[in-house]
């Protein structure tokens, strides 16, 4: 009886075993899926299309999400404060590579790890920066794409002026967060007052700070409003146009999105064309290559686009000119 006991017990585990094979092996299977971690100081909110080509850039590589690779996405929504939390999380979770897509993003997986590749998309020089040892040769973890938005800071307010050219006065939005801001706002006022104009430099680091900004803005007259790259606007994108169309004050961004959404204008590189580099890079890593050997590619690709629908609510006439230099006309 003992021996039947012990037969059928046999059976019963052998049975249990056969049946928790293929569960283990699916466990085994999922944990040789790699994870890379995409972190951005903003939200999902306006960058549908940046995902989907940094998805491609990685299917190009070989890998597609939810078959051979696993992306873990972590949103600041603008909070800068919370990116080191997000940071640890990812290395805690042993993330095979790190997309660390803005500057504080680059910056916060900087100081989180040394060991993990991070491939970054940034505006501004990754070797000042200190992200880097330089461009053709970035030495240890990081590499990726830097866009030098920030230079076109002072591009950006020639442009606003061509279109409000009666306007002396001229605001400009910062985030005191970002390690750009000062050099920007400084650029800018240097270009003001070449052409005798005056900028009105305020900080916005969240909602509060939107409304008294732009009552600050109408108590000083001011004709334009520059919306500085480095003011990651997240979740504040939908709020700042709506105030820039409520106080009728043109506005000009970094970013298509921006335009797309009812801003009047931005002048900045295609984002999206850098996200799908950088998917490239982050599959090149997953497959064997190094950081230290992919060298910092610069975006040369920059698109001036002009939402006329927002002109005419406005009142403004866009310089022939200036249409005819336009990359894209919204109408």
């Amino acid at each position: 009886m003992a021996i039947g006991i012990g037969r059928r017990q046999f059976i019963s585990a052998l049975g249990g075993a056969a049946a928790a094979w293929p569960l283990a092996a699916s466990r085994a299977q999922q944990g040789a899926v790699p994870v890379v971690g995409l972190l951005h100081i903003a939200s999902p909110a306006r960058l549908a299309r940046q995902l989907v080509e940094f998805q491609k850039g990685l299917s190009e590589a070989g890998y597609t999400e939810g078959r051979n690779v696993a992306i873990e996405y972590r949103w600041a929504e603008g909070q800068f404060d919370r990116l080191p939390e997000l940071t640890d999380g990812l290395v805690r979770r042993h993330v095979a590579v790190i997309a660390a897509a803005s500057l504080p993003a680059a910056l916060a997986a900087k100081a989180a790890t040394t060991t993990i590749p991070v491939v970054f998309e940034i505006g501004g020089d990754p070797v000042k920066l200190g992200l880097v040892d330089s461009l053709n040769r970035p030495g240890g973890t990081f590499t990726g794409f830097t866009q030098f938005g920030n230079v076109l800071a002072p591009k950006q307010f020639e442009l606003l002026h061509e279109v409000v050219p009666k306007a002396v006065k001229i605001g400009m939005f910062v985030n005191p967060n970002n390690p750009n801001a000062s050099s920007d706002a400084r650029a800018v006022q240097a270009v003001a007052e070449t052409l005798g104009l005056q900028v009105l430099v305020l900080n916005v680091t969240g909602e509060r700070d939107l409304e008294a900004n732009f009552a600050t803005l109408v108590e000083n007259g001011v004709g334009g409003l520059l919306v500085s790259i480095t003011l990651s606007l997240g979740s504040l994108s939908d709020q700042t146009i709506a105030l820039a169309a409520h106080h009728a004050i043109p506005a000009i961004y970094a970013f298509r999105d921006e335009a797309a959404a009812g801003g009047l204008m931005s002048y900045g590189t295609d984002d999206a064309a850098t996200f799908h580099q950088m998917g490239s890079y982050v599959g090149r890593i997953l497959k064997g290559d190094k950081p230290a050997d992919l060298p910092v590619q610069q975006s040369t690709k920059v698109e001036l686009i002009i939402n006329l629908k927002t002109a005419k609510a406005l009142g403004l006439t866009i310089p022939l000119p200036l249409l005819g230099r336009a990359d894209e006309v919204i109408e």
